[in-house]
C-alpha cells in the first residue's frame, strides 16, 4: 500500500484524466475501502480505492466516463481490474463504453465482484462486437451457470477473445456445457482455465476442445467442499500432450470419444483414474480411428481381463499407436494373451497385425500372468518385427523357468532393443543368469535390460550381464569375413540324366539303384523311397531326384523330363560354376519303346546334339570355368539291337564325330555304354563309372566350404522341427544362422551387415553348387526339397492349360487365384513326414512371389495384387495366324536386325532363355515408372510391342534358337528406329544370354515390310560391321551413295524375292553413318600426324596457302611436312562447316584427297632420292614374304637368324605402285647380321607407308588393289586398336582434331622422327644401305641383267618422257602407258 504522502483524492485522479497529464497502461479499482483515495504505484499504473458511500460511488462512474473520453488512455490503457465491485447497470454501461471506445485494452480483470444478470448481460453484449479484449478473468465473482451462459453466448460471436478465466465460481455442470457449446463455435480462444467445486465441470469442456480439434490450453481445477484444489484435465498443445487426473466413469467415456477423430493430442496419460470395461470399449474406437495417438498411459487404472479385450481389438486396426503402458492394472494371463495377439505372428504366412507399436508395459503386483501369459509373452518375444521396449513390471506370478523361457525365446528377435523386467521376482539364479548371457552371445541387437529390484540385481550378479551388453555395443575391427572360412573337398556330387521322353531314364535310374544295394551300400532317399512300379510303364512326369551314399561320397541322380514342355525350366536346374556334377545323355535305340523300329544315326545324333548344345550353352554363363563339364553318352534298348549292325557301326562313329566337334567345350568319356536299362547286370558298368568319375570330379572341382557339411545337417534338423517344411525364406535362413551357426552369427549391432549377409549369401550358394538346396538368390527363396519343386510346383505349372480359364482370361492369362489354386495342390502332395502344420509357413503366394521374382511370368498389371498373370513358357504355338503390321502407310520405315548366334554348332539360346527374355522385356517397359506408351502382347516365341508408335516384333528362330529377328515399322525415321533398338530391346537381349555371343546383322528391309518367313529371310542379311567396313573403303564421293545388293531368294523354282539394291544411308541411322565418317577422319588425322616431320632446314620458312598448287608440294619429307599444315587447317575449316551427312563426305573426300597427294609425294622420294644410285640399274621398292604351309606371310620386321625369306619387288610406276602378280622373287636363305643392319630401316619405313595406304584406302585411288588383298591380314597387326576402332575413336575423331592438333611440337618431332625426320641425311643415309645390300644381293644371286631382273621379277626399266626418271615397271605399264615411257635395257 502507497505511503500516508502519496494518497491522493479523487478529485485529483478525475483532474488528471480530464487533462490527460499522465500515461497509464494499468488501473486497478478497489471497492469497500475505509475511504477514498488514489496513488500511482508506478509511473504507468495507478490504484483508486473507493470507498462505500454514495458520494464516492459516483466518483467510480465519473472517473469511468473521464477514461472513456480521455485520449490519452485511449492510446495507453491496456489493463483493468477490479476489486470487490457491486456493480449497477449504469456503472457497467459506462465501463462498456470505456472499452468499447479504447480498442488497447487488452485484459479485464474481476476479482470478488457481484454482478446482477442485468450487468452480465450488459457485459455479455459488449464482448459480443468488441474487437481489442484479449482476456478476461473472473475470480470469485459467483457469475453461476448463467454468467457462464452469458460469456458462452457472447463469446461464440467474438473472434479476438484468446484467453478466459474462471476462478472459484460454481459454473457447474450446465454453466460447463454452455462455455462447451462455445468452444465448439470458437476458434480464436487459446488459453482457458477454470477452477470449480465439482470435477465434473472438466467434462463437457475438454471434450469439445478434443472434438472440435481447437490447440487450447486447457486447464481445469477442483476445490471440492473447500478441500485443497487439484488439477483434473490438462491439455497443451505445444507438446500435444493431455493429462487427466480425475474423471468420473461417464465423464471417461465422453473423453474417449471425443478422440475418436482428434488430431491434436499425441500423449494421453491417464494414470491413476479408475477405468472400467464400459470406457475401454469406448477406447477401443479411438484406437481404430484415431491417426494421431502416439503414447497412450493407462498404468495404475484398474483395468480387469474385459477392459484390456478391447484395448487389444484396438490395436488390430490401429497403424499409428507407439507406446502403451498397461503396468499396475488387474487383468490375467487371459487379458496379456490378447492384448499382445495383435503383435505376434503364429505362422510365417501371417503379417503381424500391428507394425507400429514400438513400446509395450504390462504387470504389478495385482497382474496373473499365468500359464496362458507367458505362452502369449514367449509368441510375441518370438515372432514380433515391431517392438523396440518391452517392460514386465514388479511381477511375483512368474518363476525362473518362465524367465529362461523368455530369453531363450528372444535369440531370434533382431527388433526388440530395451527389456525391463525390474521388480520381477522370478529373475533369479544362476541358471538364468547364465541363460541371458547365452542370449546377448546370439542376440547383440539388445541394448539394455532393466534388472532393478530383482533378486539377481540384489544378489549383486548382473555385473556380467551389462559387462556383455557393452561388448555387444563394441565396433568390431573390419576383417575378411571369408577368407577365415576353412574350406573342404565337397561330398556331394550330381548325376544329370539328360534325354528325349522314353528313352529308358527312369528305368535305368532304378537299375542303378539296384546296383548300388547290391553292394550293401545305404539308401538314403530321404525324400521319396519307395519307386512306384506304374513308373517301369508310364513316362516319368517331372524331374525325378534319388539319392544314395557310396562310403563319404553322396551321389544324387537328377532324371530330368523328357517332355518337350519341360525344357523351358531346365535352366533353372543348370548346375553352377563349380558344381560338382556330370552328365548322362541318354538316347534310345528305338524310335518308339513299343516297337523294334530302329533309330538311324542321324536321329541319333539329333538327340545328343540338343543336349550337347544344352549343357554348353548354360555353362558359358560361367564368368569363369574351372573345368570343362563331364559327359557320358549312354545308348538304351541295346537288348533289342543286333550289336555288330553296320547301322550300329555308323551310330558309333557319329558319335565319335560329335566329340571331336565339341572337343575343348566338353569333356568326353570316350566310351560309349550301350545297356539294357532294366537289368541291374547290365548297367554294373556303367554304375561303377558314375561312382568312379563322382569321386575323380569331386577332387578336380574348386572346394566348398566346411561349414557347408554343419549346415546340411542343421537345414535337416530344422526340417524334422518344422514339419518337413520344402522351403525356406532367407530370413528365416539368417535367424538360423543366428541361432545355431557361430560363424555366421552377428555378433555386434556395430557389425557390417552388408559383409555378415554377404558370407550368408556365399554359404548359401555353395549349398546350391554342391545340390543340397536350390537357392535363388533374388527373391531370397531356399528349395529344401528339390524334387517337390522341381516334380510338384513346375510339373503343375506344365500342367496348366489356359485355354480352359474362363472367359474373361484370355490371350494366354490365368488369374492369381487359379494359379495359387494349382500350387496350393503341390503343397498338398503326401510328401513323407510333412505335417498339417507346414501350411502354417509356407503359402501358395509365396511361390508366385518367387516366380515373379525370377521372372518365370509377369502381372498384366503391375503392383495390383488382383492381376492377371502371364507364365510365357506354357504359351502354345500361334500357328495359322496371319502375320502382317498393324500400321500400313505409305511413309512407313522399316528396320531390322538379325542376332545370329556367333557359334551356332556348339550353342544356342536354350528354351528357357525366350520365355525370360519376354517377361524380362515387359518389366523394362512397363513395370518402369516411364512406360513409354507401351502395349505388350505374347506368342509362343514372339513379342509384339509398340512403343510411342514404333511397331516391334521380336522373334525367335532357328531350329534350336540360333537367333532373334527384330522387326519394327514406324513412320518415324531410321534413327529414331534404330535408337529404340540400340538403347532398349538389343541391350536387353544381350544382357540374357550369358555366354552366347549374338551378332548384329542388318535385314532387308522388304523381308521386313512384306514379314518374309524367317526360312526365306535368313540369308538376307549383311552384318553390320561388314558394312560400315566397307563404307570405310570406298572413295569419299562414293559413301553416300553406296548400294548394298541383295541376292534372289527361290524356293522350288518360285521366286519368292527378286534381287534388289538398298542404300546404305537407309540401311543405318545417322548415329551410324556418322561413326563411320568419323572413323575416317580420325584415321586421316593421325596420316596426318605421322606425315608432319619438322626439320631443320624448314622450321622457319612459312606454310604454303591454300591457294597455292598442289605441285609446287616439294617431293621430300620435309617438303610433306608443309603441305600436312594445309590439310589439317583445311580440316578445321570443314568441321565448323558441316550442316548435313553430304557436306562431311564433301569434306572428307577434299581431305582424303589432299593427303594423298602428301603420300604420293613421299613415295615418289623415297623411289628417286637418288637418281644416280647405280643408274637404277635395280628396283628399289621390294619387300619380303615367308611361306609356310602353301600360304605367304609378309615379313613386317628383319631380325637376324630370320630363314626362308622371299625377296619381291613392286611396280614402281608413279602413283600407281602395286604388287606384281605371279613374280617367282629370289629367296634368301638367312638373313645375316648385316642385312638386318641394313633393312631394319628401311622395312620400318616402307610398313608406316603401306600401313596408311591401308588406313585410308589408298591402294583404290593409286592402283595398289592387288598388293592390299595379299598383305592387308599381314600388315593388320601394325595398326594400332586406336587406329581400327572407329566406335572408340569416335569423339577423338574429326570433332576433336582442333584439341589433338594443339599436342606441340615435341609430339610431332617425336612423330617426324619415327620416320627419319631426324633430317634428309640420315634418311638417304638408311636408303643408301639398304639400296647397297640389294644390289649385292642380286649379284650373289645372278641377277643384275635387265632380262634376269624381268624373268625373276617382272618389271623392265625405262625412262619418263616428261622428266627423264627412272623406274622399274611391270609388263602391263609397260603396254599401256608406252606412250609416257621409253624402255632403257640395262
Amino acid at each position: 500500500m502507497a505511503s500516508h504522502q502519496n494518497l491522493r483524492n479523487l478529485d485529483w485522479a478525475l483532474q488528471v484524466f480530464k487533462l490527460q497529464d499522465i500515461n497509464l497502461h494499468s488501473i486497478s479499482f478497489y471497492h469497500f475501502q475505509p475511504n477514498s483515495s488514489c496513488y500511482q504505484e508506478t509511473e504507468n499504473s495507478m490504484n483508486i480505492n473507493i470507498s462505500t458511500n454514495r458520494e464516492s460511488i459516483s466518483y467510480f462512474s465519473q472517473i469511468l466516463t473521464a477514461l472513456a473520453s480521455s485520449t490519452n488512455t485511449q492510446k495507453h490503457l491496456k489493463n483493468l481490474e477490479f476489486h470487490r465491485v457491486e456493480w449497477q447497470i449504469q456503472q457497467l454501461q459506462n465501463l462498456c463504453g470505456l472499452i468499447n471506445k479504447n480498442s488497447n485494452i487488452k485484459q479485464v480483470t474481476f476479482h470478488r465482484n457481484t454482478f446482477s444478470n442485468e450487468c452480465l448481460s450488459e457485459l455479455s453484449e459488449m464482448l459480443t462486437t468488441n474487437g481489442g479484449i484479449k482476456g478476461i478473468i473472473f475470480s470469485e465473482s459467483r457469475i453461476g451457470y448463467i454468467g457462464a451462459g452469458l460469456l458462452g453466448s457472447a463469446l461464440k460471436r467474438n473472434e479476438n477473445l484468446e484467453e478466459l478465466q474462471i476462478w472459484d465460481d460454481s459454473i457447474g455442470s450446465k454453466g460447463a456445457e454452455e462455455l462447451s457449446k462455445m468452444i465448439e463455435v470458437n476458434s480464436t480462444l487459446k488459453l482457458l482455465i477454470i477452477l470449480d467445486s465439482y470435477p465434473i465441470t472438466a467434462t463437457p469442456l475438454i471434450s469439445a476442445v478434443l472434438a472440435r480439434n481447437r490447440t487450447m490450453e486447457v486447464h481445469i481445477w477442483s476445490g471440492e467442499n473447500g478441500n485443497k484444489s487439484s488439477k483434473v484435465v490438462e491439455f497443451v498443445p505445444e507438446n500435444n500432450a493431455l493429462r487427466i487426473y480425475r474423471l468420473d466413469p461417464s465423464g471417461s467415456c465422453r473423453v474417449a470419444w471425443a478422440l475418436g477423430w482428434n488430431s491434436t493430442v499425441r500423449s494421453l496419460d491417464m494414470t491413476g483414474i479408475r477405468l472400467k470395461s464400459r470406457w475401454a470399449k469406448e477406447f477401443r474406437g479411438v484406437l481404430e480411428q484415431n491417426r494421431s495417438l502416439k503414447h497412450v498411459n493407462l498404468s495404475k487404472t484398474c483395468l480387469k481381463d474385459k477392459g484390456v479385450v478391447y484395448v487389444a481389438a484396438g490395436l488390430f486396426k490401429n497403424q499409428c499407436l507407439e507406446r502403451l503402458e498397461l503396468d499396475g492394472n488387474w487383468f490375467s494371463g487371459i487379458g496379456i494373451e490378447h492384448l499382445l495377439c495383435p503383435l505376434s505372428r503364429f505362422s510365417s504366412l501371417q503379417n503381424q497385425a500391428n507394425m507400429t507399436l514400438r513400446s509395450v508395459t504390462f504387470g504389478g503386483g495385482k497382474t496373473k500372468i499365468g500359464k496362458d501369459g507367458i505362452a502369449a509373452i514367449l509368441q510375441m518375444v518370438g515372432t514380433n518385427q515391431s517392438v523396440v521396449q518391452l517392460g514386465i513390471y514388479d511381477d511375483e506370478s512368474l518363476k525362473s523357468d518362465d524367465i529362461i523361457r523368455i530369453f531363450r525365446s528372444l535369440e531370434r528377435n533382431a527388433t526388440l532393443r530395451y527389456l525391463s523386467l525390474k521388480g520381477c521376482k522370478g529373475v533369479e539364479g544362476e541358471l538364468v543368469l547364465q541363460t541371458i548371457i547365452d542370449t546377448l552371445q546370439v542376440n547383440p541387437w539388445i541394448e539394455d535390460i532393466d534388472l532393478a529390484r530383482t533378486p539377481l540385481q540384489n544378489a549383486g550378479k548382473t555385473d556380467i550381464i551389462y559387462q556383455k551388453l557393452g561388448q555387444n555395443g563394441k565396433l568390431e575391427p573390419e576383417t575378411d569375413l571369408l577368407k577365415d572360412m576353412s574350406m573342404t573337398v565337397p561330398t556331394t556330387c550330381r548325376v544329370f540324366f539328360c534325354g528325349q521322353e522314353f528313352a529308358g531314364k527312369t528305368t535305368l535310374c532304378n537299375s542303378i539303384s539296384q546296383n548300388f544295394s547290391s553292394f550293401k551300400l545305404p539308401y538314403l532317399d530321404q525324400i521319396r523311397t519307395l519307386v512306384n512300379p506304374v513308373e517301369q510303364v508310364v513316362r516319368t512326369v517331372g524331374i525325378k531326384i534319388k539319392t544314395f551314399k557310396d562310403d563319404d561320397t553322396k551321389i544324387s541322380i537328377w532324371d530330368l523330363a523328357g517332355q518337350h514342355e519341360f525344357y523351358a525350366f531346365h535352366d533353372l536346374m543348370f548346375p553352377g560354376h563349380g558344381s560338382p556334377s556330370l552328365f548322362l545323355i541318354i538316347s534310345s535305340l528305338l524310335r518308339k519303346p513299343d516297337n523294334r523300329e530302329q533309330k538311324n544315326p542321324t536321329e541319333i545324333e539329333e538327340d545328343l546334339l540338343y543336349w550337347l548344345r544344352f549343357i554348353v550353352s548354360n555353362s558359358r554363363r560361367a564368368k569363369s570355368q574351372s573345368m570343362l563339364p563331364n559327359v557320358t553318352v549312354v545308348l538304351t534298348h541295346i537288348d533289342k539291337i543286333i550289336q555288330q549292325s553296320e547301322n550300329m557301326k555308323f551310330i558309333i562313329g557319329s558319335i565319335q564325330k560329335l566329340q571331336e566337334m565339341f572337343q575343348g567345350f566338353l569333356e568326353f568319356y570316350p566310351t560309349v555304354f550301350t545297356v539294357d536299362a532294366r537289368s541291374s547286370g547290365s548297367v554294373s558298368k556303367l554304375t561303377h563309372h558314375l561312382r568312379k568319375t563322382s569321386k575323380t570330379i569331386l577332387q578336380r572341382v574348386p572346394p566348398v566350404y566346411e561349414l557347408c557339411n554343419d549346415l546340411i545337417q542343421i537345414l535337416s534338423d530344422w526340417r524334422s522341427e518344422n514339419d518337413n517344411k520344402p522351403a525356406l525364406k532367407w530370413k528365416e535362413f539368417c535367424d538360423l544362422c543366428q541361432v545355431r551357426v557361430p560363424t555366421l552369427r552377428i555378433r555386434s549391432r556395430h557389425d557390417n551387415l552388408e559383409k555378415v549377409a554377404m558370407r550368408r549369401r556365399a554359404i548359401a550358394n555353395s549349398l546350391h553348387h554342391v545340390g543340397e538346396v536350390i537357392f535363388f538368390e533374388e527373391p531370397g527363396f531356399f528349395v529344401l526339397d528339390c524334387e517337390w519343386f522341381c516334380s510338384e510346383v513346375l510339373g503343375r505349372l506344365i500342367k496348366l492349360d489356359v485355354r480352359n480359364q474362363s472367359s474373361t482370361e484370355k490371350n494366354g492369362f490365368v488369374s492369381r487365384k487359379e494359379l495359387e489354386k494349382i500350387l496350393r495342390g503341390s503343397l498338398q502332395s503326401q510328401i513323407p513326414g510333412m505335417g498339417p502344420k507346414v501350411f502354417e509357413n509356407l503359402e501358395a503366394g509365396d511361390l508366385v512371389k518367387m516366380m515373379l521374382k525370377l521372372e518365370l511370368c509377369y502381372e498384366q498389371e503391375p503392383g495390383d495384387p488382383n492381376s492377371l498373370l502371364l507364365i510365357p513358357a506354357i504359351l502354345d504355338e500361334g500357328r495359322g495366324r496371319s502375320q502382317k503390321w498393324q500400321l500400313i502407310t505409305p511413309d512407313c520405315v522399316y528396320a531390322g536386325r538379325h542376332l545370329k548366334c556367333d557359334d551356332s554348332s556348339h550353342m544356342f539360346l536354350t528354351p528357357g532363355f525366350f520365355p525370360r527374355l519376354q517377361v524380362h522385356l515387359h518389366n523394362k517397359i512397363l513395370g518402369s515408372k516411364n512406360q513409354h506408351n507401351a502395349t505388350y502382347n505374347l506368342e509362343k516365341h514372339l513379342i509384339s510391342i509398340n512403343i510411342n508408335g514404333i511397331y516391334v516384333r521380336v522373334e525367335l528362330g532357328g531350329q534350336l534358337g540360333h537367333y532373334i529377328d527384330v522387326l519394327a515399322c514406324s513412320t518415324k525415321n531410321m534413327t529414331e528406329i534404330l535408337r529404340l533398338f540400340r538403347q532398349l530391346i538389343i541391350p536387353t537381349i544381350q544382357g540374357l544370354c550369358h555366354g552366347v555371343t549374338l551378332s548384329e546383322n542388318i535385314l532387308r528391309p522388304e523381308c521386313i515390310k512384306n514379314l518374309t518367313p524367317p526360312r526365306y529371310r535368313k540369308n538376307q542379311s549383311v552384318p553390320l560391321q561388314q558394312l560400315k567396313e566397307t563404307l570405310l573403303t570406298v572413295p569419299a564421293d562414293s559413301m553416300y551413295d553406296y548400294q548394298h545388293t541383295w541376292s534372289s531368294v527361290s524356293d522350288g523354282g518360285r521366286v519368292i524375292l527378286q534381287p534388289g539394291f538398298d542404300f546404305a544411308r537407309n540401311l543405318l541411322s545417322d548415329d551410324d553413318f556418322r561413326e563411320v565418317l568419323h572413323r575416317r577422319y580420325h584415321d586421316l588425322y593421325n596420316l596426318a600426324m605421322e606425315l608432319d616431320v619438322p626439320t631443320e632446314n624448314t622450321q622457319d620458312q612459312p606454310l604454303r596457302t591454300e591457294n597455292e598448287p598442289e605441285s609446287e608440294v616439294e617431293a621430300t619429307i620435309s617438303g610433306i611436312a608443309k603441305g600436312v599444315e594445309q590439310v589439317l587447317q583445311r580440316l578445321k575449316i570443314i568441321e565448323q562447316e558441316i550442316k548435313d551427312l553430304k557436306q562431311e563426305i564433301q569434306g572428307l573426300r577434299y581431305y582424303e584427297h589432299r593427303l594423298l597427294v602428301q603420300l604420293h609425294h613421299k613415295v615418289n622420294y623415297l623411289v628417286n632420292f637418288s637418281v644416280q644410285l647405280e643408274e637404277r640399274k635395280v628396283p628399289h621398292m621390294f619387300y619380303f614374304v615367308q611361306t609356310e604351309n602353301y600360304t605367304k606371310r609378309l615379313v613386317t620386321n628383319i631380325i637376324s637368324g630370320m630363314t626362308a625369306l622371299r625377296l619381291n619387288m613392286l611396280c614402281e610406276f608413279r602413283r600407281e605402285m602395286h604388287v606384281v602378280e605371279d613374280q617367282i622373287g629370289c629367296e634368301l636363305i638367312k638373313v645375316d647380321n648385316r642385312a638386318a643392319q641394313c633393312l631394319v630401316p628401311y622395312m620400318h619405313k616402307f610398313m608406316k607407308l603401306l600401313t596408311f595406304a591401308l588406313k585410308i584406302g589408298a591402294h583404290l585411288a593409286t592402283g595398289m588393289g592387288h598388293l592390299i588383298p595379299d598383305l592387308s591380314r599381314e600388315v593388320a597387326h601394325l595398326v594400332d586398336s586406336s587406329f581400327i576402332s572407329g566406335a572408340a575413336a569416335v569423339t577423338a575423331g574429326a570433332i576433336g582434331v582442333a584439341a589433338m592438333r594443339q599436342a606441340g611440337d615435341s609430339r610431332q618431332r617425336s612423330r617426324g622422327r619415327a620416320l627419319g625426320g631426324d633430317g634428309s641425311r640420315n634418311v638417304q643415309q638408311d636408303l643408301r644401305a639398304a639400296q647397297q645390300w640389294l644390289v649385292d644381293f642380286l649379284q650373289s644371286q645372278r641377277c643384275t641383267t635387265g632380262k634376269e631382273i624381268a624373268e625373276k621379277f617382272g618389271l623392265w626399266r625405262v625412262r619418263y618422257r616428261d622428266d627423264g626418271q627412272i623406274a622399274w615397271i611391270c609388263r602391263r605399264h609397260r603396254e599401256i602407258r608406252a606412250n609416257e615411257v621409253i624402255e632403257v635395257p640395262v
